[in-house]
């Protein structure tokens, strides 16, 4: 692994990870970034719990060899059941100087300032979900917090399909929400435990009712960041500042691109990787 100062890495098993990096670059714009999507083996949301841990492990190490010292873990699926392993068990082998943070905690920390009634909706994949990571977390940091979930199995191919703005858009997230909203009626808040699905906003917000808050988790995790990059320098000082940033695939990097302007309504130009060794 490099030892010379080098970017940020952020991973995720496909795109939504990139709503992650815009917000980050928002936030912190005079960093470099490296932003891993693994979409040659995505989604990971079905997969095990093994098989996910192994996948990340795979990304992580790959993004540390690249000159990363701090990685975030841009995507639910990976922060919900590979994280802990990988800080635990395989940061202290390889370099405990490293550091690689995930999503669900700084959302989980802010979520209580936002809900009044102390019911909140998250909708997330269905591995997020069956994980209940969501559930661990927020109630560990608030436990008075009644916490459901909603597993949203075709939110993510809506949006990787271009059809966000779609009528059948539309029926989904209206489906969606009125369940989660039938089974618990005091939620104010609802969490979108997705990468993938701020681009379905506009509809998500068209059937929310006007008392219930939307919490993205992307300005909370650019927030989270900036704090944690302030209390320690250290960390800080190993991450190089020229603003650029360098898109990496394990899958097709034309596809790539074409997935990525729907994301960042930007053309980027992504390189092609093998991280599975």
């Amino acid at each position: 692994m490099q030892n010379t100062n080098g970017p940020i890495g952020i991973f995720d098993s496909g795109y939504g990870g990139l709503t992650i990096l815009e917000a980050i670059r928002r936030k912190l714009p005079e960093y470099d970034y490296i932003y891993l999507g693994d979409n040659a083996r995505a989604p990971y949301g079905p997969r095990s719990f093994d098989v996910v841990y192994e996948f990340t492990r795979q990304a992580v190490r790959y993004l540390f060899e690249r000159g990363c010292h701090l990685v975030i873990l841009g995507c639910n699926t990976a922060s919900a059941k590979a994280l802990r392993t990988i800080q635990q068990n395989d940061l202290p082998k390889w370099d405990s100087k490293r550091r690689v943070l995930g999503i669900i905690r700084p959302t989980a920390e802010e979520i209580g300032s936002l809900t009044k009634s102390r019911h909140i909706g998250v909708l997330a994949t269905e591995g997020t979900i069956l994980s209940g990571s969501y559930d661990i977390e927020i109630r560990k940091l608030h436990p008075d917090i009644i916490v459901v979930g909603e597993a949203c199995p075709l939110w993510v191919p809506i949006v990787e399909n271009n059809e966000a703005g779609s009528a059948g858009a539309d029926y989904f997230v209206k489906k969606h929400l009125d369940s989660i909203l039938q089974r618990d009626p005091q939620i104010d808040t609802i969490l979108l435990g997705c990468t993938h699905y701020p681009l379905l906003l506009k509809s998500i917000q068209k059937f929310t009712p006007d008392n219930v808050n939307i919490m993205q988790q992307g300005g909370y995790v650019a927030s989270s960041l900036q704090q944690y990059l302030l209390r320690h320098p250290e960390i800080a000082d190993r991450c190089t500042r020229n603003s650029s940033v360098t898109y990496l695939t394990t899958e097709n990097t034309r596809k790539f691109n074409e997935h990525a302007f729907t994301f960042l309504k930007e053309s980027i130009v992504a390189e092609h990787v093998f991280i599975d060794n």
